[in-house]
C-alpha cells in the first residue's frame, strides 16, 4: 500500500524539485521543453529530482529503476533527439546518483544532509541571480545562505539527534563546496561549443576555488547564524519526542519458576509425610 501513494509522489517529486522552476519561468511558444537541454540543469536538475524521489520510494531496487524511465519518458515528452546520447547520459547518470542518495538517507538523515547540501546550494542563490541591482542584495543572499545551512544541520540530527552533531564541521564543509560544484557546473555548461576543453576545465577549477573564499568573506556572519539557530531547532524537535520505551523483559512471557535453577526445584516440591517408625520394646 505504500507504493501506491510513494511512486506517483516520487514521479511529481521529481520534475518539481528539478526542473518546475525553470519549467514555470517561460517557454517558447507551441513547445514542450519539460527538460531544457542545458548541462547545468540536466546535472543539478536531475540530481535534484532524483534525491527527491528517493526519499519518497525509499528503496534502491524500486527507485533506480523508477527514476530512469520518468527521466528517459520526460526526455522523449520534451521532443529532444535520442540521437543526443550524451545529454541524455548525463541526465540519467545524475537522475539514478541522486536517487541513490535519496534512498540512503531515508536510513541514516546524515547521508540525506550531505546529499542535500548540492540541491540547497543550487537553489539557495536562484532568487538573487536576477535582482543585481537591489539595494537587500547582500541580506537575502546571507538569509537564503543561512536558512540551507540550518536545515541541513537540523536535518543531520533527525535520528540520532545530538550524536550527529559531530558531523556539523564537515557538513558545513561540504555545504561551502557545493556551491563551488554549481559555480563551475555553469561555468562548464555556458563554454563555447568548438571551445578546447583544457580552457574549460580550467576555468571551472578557477571558479570552483574562487567561490570559498567570497562566501566566507561575505557572509560569515550568516553562517554563524545559521549554526546558532539550528542548536535550538534540535533542541526543540528532541524535546517533542516522547520517551523511548523501556527495554523488553525477557522473561515477561514465563513464569516466575522459569528464572530458578535446577537445585531450587525442591522448593516448589510437596514435602512427602513423614511415618513415624514403631517404637521398639528392648530386648530382655
Amino acid at each position: 500500500m505504500r507504493y501506491l501513494w510513494s511512486v506517483p509522489s516520487a514521479v511529481v517529486a521529481w520534475f518539481v524539485a528539478g526542473f518546475a522552476a525553470t519549467y514555470l519561468k517561460g517557454l517558447p511558444e507551441g513547445t514542450t521543453l519539460f527538460v531544457p537541454a542545458r548541462l547545468d540543469l540536466l546535472v543539478l536538475g536531475g540530481f535534484a529530482g532524483g534525491l527527491a524521489a528517493g526519499l519518497f520510494v525509499g528503496r534502491i531496487r524500486y527507485t533506480l529503476p523508477l527514476v530512469l524511465v520518468v527521466a528517459s519518458g520526460m526526455w522523449w515528452l520534451t521532443g529532444n533527439s535520442f540521437t543526443d546520447r550524451a545529454s541524455l547520459i548525463t541526465l540519467l547518470l545524475a537522475s539514478a546518483l541522486g536517487g541513490l542518495f535519496g534512498a540512503l538517507g531515508t536510513r541514516s538523515s546524515v547521508v540525506a544532509a550531505f546529499a542535500l547540501t548540492i540541491p540547497v546550494a543550487w537553489l539557495a542563490l536562484r532568487p538573487a541571480n536576477h535582482l543585481a541591482d537591489w539595494q537587500w542584495l547582500w541580506q537575502l543572499n546571507g538569509l537564503l545562505v543561512a536558512a540551507g545551512l540550518a536545515i541541513l544541520l537540523y536535518v543531520a540530527c533527525w535520528r540520532r539527534g545530538w550524536r550527529s552533531a559531530y558531523f556539523w564541521l564537515p557538513l558545513t564543509a561540504c555545504y561551502l563546496a557545493a556551491f563551488g560544484v554549481v559555480a563551475g557546473i555553469r561555468v562548464v555548461s555556458r563554454a563555447p561549443a568548438g571551445r578546447s576543453p583544457d580552457l574549460t576545465a580550467d576555468e571551472a577549477t578557477d571558479a570552483f576555488f574562487g567561490t570559498f573564499e567570497p562566501m566566507l568573506r561575505e557572509y560569515w556572519p550568516w553562517l554563524v547564524l545559521a549554526v546558532l539557530l539550528a542548536i535550538p531547532m534540535v533542541a526543540l524537535k528532541l524535546r517533542a519526542l516522547p520517551p523511548p520505551p523501556p527495554p523488553p523483559d525477557p522473561y515477561a512471557d514465563r513464569p516466575n519458576d522459569a528464572v530458578l535453577s535446577e537445585d531450587l526445584d525442591w522448593i516448589d516440591r510437596e514435602e512427602p509425610r513423614r511415618r513415624l517408625l514403631p517404637r521398639r520394646d528392648p530386648v530382655s
